[in-house]
Formats: C-alpha cells, structure tokens, sequence
C-alpha cells in the first residue's frame, strides 16, 4: 500500500483521507452556507450585534469553518459566494 503524499490517501479500495488533507479540502474553492440562530451568531460573529432571539439566519463558512458573512437569506449567502469566486454547498 502506499501514500499519495498531495492527498495523504492510500491507494486501496477504501482510501482514508487524513485529517490534515480533510482540512484543507476544498481550501479557496469552497464555502457552505448553514441556517444559524440568532442566538448562536455572537458566539460566531462576536463583533455582530446584538439580534433579537428566535429568528433564523444564515452564516456563509469558508472550507475551513471560518465565518464569513451572516445574512438574512440563504439567497444572499449563496449570492456572496459566487459574488467571492466560491461554490456553495449547503448543510442542515
């Protein structure tokens, strides 16, 4: 078995990815878009202020899990990804 050492994949049937090369996945292409409580966004965002509570945001991550932007709707998340040359995925 050996190692691809760009990926950290072994070349078999089931590959394993370690968890540096699974960080840096998707680095500068990548961003996901995530629904966020507005009680979560300061935990987030700490120089966001204060929202009301009980109302649904969305937060653009980059690969890595860095916040980016938090906005109103999902449109205007995936709008500022495109808009930063990068491909939003969507988690729930």
């Amino acid at each position: 078995m050996t190692e691809n050492k760009q990926t950290g994949m072994n070349n078999t049937t089931n590959p394993v990815i370690t968890q540096d090369a699974l960080a840096h996945l998707g680095d500068g292409r990548l961003a996901y878009v995530k629904p966020v409580r507005s009680e979560d966004v300061a935990t987030m965002f700490p120089q966001a202020p204060q929202i009301a509570p009980g109302l649904t945001l969305f937060a653009l991550h980059a690969a890595d899990g860095t916040p980016i932007m938090l906005t109103d709707t999902r449109e205007s998340a995936i709008a500022s990804a495109w808009s930063n040359e990068l491909e939003a995925v969507s988690l729930h």
